[in-house]
């Protein structure tokens, strides 16, 4: 029933372009609109139903147990039962939305790169209420991810009832994402330079540029409409009072780039640790939220978004040592939620990180140069998109972020200077950012392609022949003949007497001399064989093989042993490779076809 009304509006729609004579393009960019008014509702939505759950859950039992953030009382201590609430609503989705709870921002990416953007439109109610959860009741995470997650699931829904083409489809998933960030920031370029740089991989298209500018734009002017024309962070006039704190702030830029890098190497193993626990699925949401809950016990100001907390840091409050700690509880407490299972995204407790890093600088300088005039909050602002860009190796969308808050030139040459450092030094010691670092674990690489990540998520070991057909390398070359007219192969590695790999033979090198009889039992075939042995490991996967063989325009590879170059453990052709590739690219479809 639901498939006939879809198939019918679709229809009727398509009947009613085509007597005005829109072409694609026309109607792509009308899409785009729908898409961004969609996505600027869905931003209101989303941060109604945030701020309704913590109301219930945070607000209610403040006042029920007379909990204080500003003062010391014991009371504080029922504190940690907020975000351990959050873990126990979340059992239901659990249990019924299992694989949405897990399905984060690194899986979306991959699913828009790799997998034909086709986005489940269930993960607008799913995911998007499991991440309002986790933000209501005091997980640490970010709102911006999930609501560029639901801004693409609209869009994904919307290309797939029109049935657009792959390119397209993919175009207004980015549309979806642009919109959604756009309106959470009241920031349509910082949106549309979003999703240039982190969802489209900064593949710039003008075919792509224009629906998603129309996209953000719209969704501004929804976000506007329904909350006012304010933006997230009230930011004072920022100065530049002497042209000497450009050099602090390269420094500044220097010392987010390497902590940035830090980040994401401990967010990631502390999310690995998390996941290895002996501790059923269901129930380490809630003992993650009770770590959370423990570590607020002293620092409260790490629950949530954040966006509180990072305004006192924007207006320069906040002592030194406070804000140095909380760069590293805000780590253990974001990697906690999201390792144990709290659905959230990353972008708000990168823009907390920054701030706190930047506002710690500032007010180190204070004291170091204290007639100097320097404000703290400037520099928690330029920390904040340093930061980001760092974290996420997306400079653009930092810069223009930071410019749309604070309306001011003068913060572009600081911004520009710290976030280039920043993203330059940060990627110079981790080539992952933090939305790729899990994909780089399980062997995907979206910068690759679809195809490339098909191969490099395939290990040699698994395609490889075990037992492959090899020759002595003392057999002559009248044997090595009748050795061929029974054998299927076309290269052989040569074995000595201990069993060790010499040397490789093809047809190809015996050609040369099959018509010379008088050598047929005069010569071995060692003397004909490559000794330059072209070589795989098991680990290696087939792009990388595959990459090996076009070096060298040969058909099979040898596989040996990683640790001893002469022990042969199999054997691998492109024959293999290309069948395994046309396997996986079949159970992939299917997964796609199911998930859609």
């Amino acid at each position: 029933m639901e498939q006939n009304s879809r198939r019918h509006l679709r229809q009727s729609v398509v009947d009613l372009l085509g007597r005005l004579q829109v072409n694609e393009n026309t109607l792509l960019g009308i899409l785009a609109g729908c898409v961004g008014i969609a996505a600027g509702f869905a931003n209101y939505g989303f941060r109604w139903i945030i701020d309704v759950i913590h109301h219930l859950v945070v607000e209610q039992g403040m006042d029920w147990f007379g909990i204080s953030m500003h003062h010391w009382s014991w009371s504080r201590l029922w504190i940690v039962l907020f975000p351990a609430v959050g873990g126990l609503l979340l059992i239901p989705f659990g249990l019924w939305f299992a694989k949405d709870l897990k399905w984060g921002f690194s899986a979306f990416l991959e699913r828009v790169n790799l997998r034909g953007a086709k986005v489940p439109g269930r993960t607008i109610f799913t995911r998007g209420m499991a991440c309002a959860i986790t933000l209501g009741t005091g997980g640490s995470a970010g709102q911006e991810g999930p609501i560029a997650q639901i801004g693409g699931a609209i869009g994904s829904s919307l290309g797939q009832v029109f049935r657009v083409s792959g390119g397209r489809l993919k175009t207004l998933v980015a549309c979806g994402v642009a919109g959604g960030v756009a309106a959470t920031f009241n920031a349509p370029i910082a949106g549309v330079f979003f999703a240039q740089e982190i969802v489209l991989l900064s593949t710039f298209e003008l075919a792509s540029f224009t629906p998603i500018v129309i996209a953000a734009g719209l969704a501004t002017v929804v976000s506007r409409i329904l909350l006012g024309n304010t933006a997230e962070f009230l930011v004072l006039n920022y100065s530049l009072n002497s042209h000497w704190e450009l050099v602090f702030y390269c420094l500044m830029g220097i010392l987010i780039g390497v902590l940035a890098s830090i980040f994401v190497g401990v967010h990631s193993r502390i999310k690995d640790q998390i996941q290895s626990l002996p501790i059923h699925p269901l129930l380490k949401p809630v003992v993650g939220g009770f770590a959370v809950g423990a570590i607020a016990i002293a620092f409260p100001q790490v629950l949530g978004n954040g966006y509180h907390f990072m305004q006192s840091m924007l207006d320069g409050q906040g002592p030194f040592l406070l804000l140095a700690a909380l760069v590293v509880f805000k780590v253990l407490a974001t990697s906690i939620t999201l390792g144990s299972g709290l659905p959230g995204g990353m972008f708000a407790p990168s823009l907390y990180l920054g701030a706190a890093i930047g506002g710690a600088f500032g007010h180190l300088l204070e004291m170091l140069f204290p007639t100097m005039a320097i404000f703290p909050g400037q520099y928690a602002l330029v920390g904040m998109g340093a930061f980001l860009a760092a974290a996420t190796h997306a400079p653009m969308t930092a810069i223009f972020l930071l410019f749309e808050m604070t309306a001011s030139y003068h913060v572009i040459i600081p911004i520009m200077i710290t976030c280039v450092l920043g993203t330059a030094i940060a990627r110079n010691l981790r080539s992952e950012n933090l939305e790729t670092v899990e994909l780089a674990k399980a062997g995907i690489n979206l910068h690759a392609g679809k195809e490339r990540s098909i191969l490099q998520g395939i290990r040699v070991e698994e395609v490889m022949v075990r037992h492959p057909e090899t020759v002595p390398e003392n057999m002559t070359l009248g044997q090595f003949a009748d050795f061929l007219g029974k054998s299927k192969h076309t290269n052989f590695p040569l074995m000595n007497p201990d069993g060790k790999m010499s040397g490789f033979i093809s047809v190809q090198d015996f050609m040369g001399v099959a018509f010379e009889r008088d050598l047929m039992d005069l010569v071995v075939v060692k003397e004909l064989a490559t000794a330059d042995v072209v070589t795989v490991s098991p680990s290696d996967n087939l792009d990388e093989a595959m990459q090996r063989m076009g070096h060298r325009n040969i058909e099979q590879l040898a596989v040996v042993d990683p640790m001893d170059a002469t022990r042969l453990v199999g054997m691998i052709s492109r024959r293999d490779m290309i069948s395994a590739y046309n396997r996986a690219l079949l159970g992939r479809t299917l997964e796609e076809q199911v998930d859609g």
